[in-house]
């Protein structure tokens, strides 16, 4: 004990060299944590991505390739799957459910997903978890639209709004739907996944709005409204529909079922009677006031019965589907079925084996990150090992002082051992406080531009196996120069010569 604080002493009279030494290894050892815990994070998200799903299927390509462009959304699949191909796949025996999937367009960048109502009750992500919405509700229709948490929160949009669909992946947009606005109904929990970054919405918009002639000025019929704007559920209804039941709730509020347009509302009266009570009350405001509030608040849009609506069409083709069977036992045979399938030259693939040749395949680049971190720890050390080599010859004489009050070679020794101790020790600690940090600074950053959720949690076995290898390594550096001070004080003694 007296020799580590007689050590502490030492260090303190050599602050400058000894401080400059520990931020070096703190540094370093911030990089190596870090790097670690990207890498393992970005597997466990990628890994988190989709669960659950026994076999995605696409147009025959390579298996890595199909994984990224219907998963994580990343490249573009080259062919497409028939509807009658997957008609005939999903009526097979032991198909539990399936989910397709229909890519190739974007709003502002982000990926727009034509797909089902099957997508929200069968799609699991992370540990089978389900989607949630944070707000709204599914769509029913093909004029509704669901957003990711990322979309909604970046693009600050609301329930009640309408947006544009384009044509073209990523930010590349060869031609805006302007003619097909769609409303937000709904906006889907985080989920760490791509999923926050993509626009939903049914396969039957997906398909109006591309085999529909340019001549037609609505895809169902929706009025178009300025840009925003939000709405509320008197979107639903055109202009002068919306006018003339304001009217006449305005004067025939009493009697609710008799309405003095009949004729020209036939087909909205069941919507207008099953919410009569929101139109009253919005009309009263609306009109009783003359629009003293502008309509930019967004609202709930709710799902009524009579607005359900086809949201499959008669598409020609989809991108990918995803499969659950009804058992494991299912899944080689009914893959063999698909990758055989005569029709047309399709692939099926396993995602969980999938992710592991993926990872295999990107095991060189790991390790060349593992590596360069590494290095910069050697280098760290391997400074503090010229620090201490450096001022051990100027403390030939403190050495020599020590040895004349009693102290043996053996304690000298000692002496300078606990001094790289020490110094790894104090580098190590605050190395792990900057990793903490940097985590807590870095992990919005993370999350939103690449979906990797970093979690500040205490440090795994392999993170404190990798802090335990430092720690011998920073004592193996000070073994040299304390070898050098144990036969430094048996020849020195007290003629040392300066």
């Amino acid at each position: 004990m007296r020799l580590i604080s007689l050590a502490s002493k030492s260090m303190l009279n050599r602050k400058a060299s000894v401080l400059l030494t520990l931020f070096t290894i703190a540094i370093s050892v911030m990089l190596l944590l870090t790097i670690e815990r990207v890498r393992q994070e970005a597997k466990s998200s990628f890994s988190n991505t989709v669960s659950g799903t026994d076999l995605i299927v696409g147009a025959r390509s390579g298996d890595i390739q199909l994984l990224l462009s219907s998963v994580f959304r990343i490249g573009h699949a080259n062919n497409s799957v028939s509807w009658d191909s997957y008609q005939d796949i999903k009526a097979q025996r032991g198909v539990s459910w399936t989910i397709p999937i229909s890519l190739g367009d974007s709003h502002k960048g982000h990926a727009v997903l034509g797909t089902d109502s099957a997508y929200f009750e069968h799609f699991r992500y992370g540990k089978k978890q389900t989607l949630v919405f944070a707000a709204g509700r599914a769509f029913v229709n093909a004029q509704e639209v669901v957003l990711g948490s990322d979309v909604a929160q970046k693009m600050h949009y609301q329930l009640g709004q309408q947006i544009v669909i384009s044509h073209g992946m990523g930010n590349t947009s060869f031609h805006h739907h302007d003619d097909n606005p769609m409303t937000i109904v709904g906006i889907l929990a985080p989920t760490g996944t791509p999923v926050d970054k993509t626009v939903h919405v049914p396969l039957a918009a997906i398909e109006a709005m591309h085999s529909q002639p340019k001549s037609t000025p609505r895809m169902i019929g929706k009025p178009k409204q300025p840009a925003g704007h939000t709405h509320d559920h008197a979107d639903d209804h055109a202009h002068h529909d919306s006018h003339d039941h304001g009217h006449a709730d305005e004067h025939e509020h009493h009697d609710s079922h008799n309405h003095g347009d009949a004729d020209e509302h036939d087909h909205n009266d069941s919507h207008n009677h099953d919410h009569a009570d929101e139109h009253d009350h919005h009309d009263s405001h609306d009109h009783g006031h003359g629009h003293d509030k502008p309509d930019t608040i967004a609202v709930a849009v709710p799902a009524p019965a009579d607005l359900h609506g086809d949201l499959i069409g008669e598409p020609k083709q989809i991108t990918a589907f995803l499969m659950g069977l009804d058992s494991p036992l299912y899944t080689l045979q009914i893959r063999r079925n698909i990758n055989n399938y005569k029709a047309e030259p399709l692939l099926a693939i396993m995602p969980g084996v999938t992710l592991r040749e993926l990872w295999r395949m990107l095991g060189l680049v790991e390790k060349i990150l593992l590596l360069f971190s590494a290095v910069v720890v050697l280098i760290s050390l391997l400074g503090m090992l010229t620090t201490l080599l450096a001022t051990l010859n100027q403390r030939r004489r403190e050495l020599a002082i020590l040895r004349s009050v009693g102290a043996r070679p053996r304690h000298i020794f000692t002496l300078m051992s606990s001094e790289a101790i020490l110094i790894t020790a104090a580098g190590c600690t605050l190395g792990i406080a900057l990793f903490y940090a940097l985590i807590a600074l870095a992990q919005g950053t993370l999350q939103s531009q690449f979906g990797i959720s970093l979690s500040i949690s205490l440090l795994s076995h392999y993170e404190l196996m990798l802090i335990g290898v430092i720690m011998a390594a920073g004592t193996l550096m000070g073994i040299l120069p304390a070898t050098r001070a144990y036969f430094y004080s048996l020849s020195d003694g007290m003629s040392i010569k300066l």
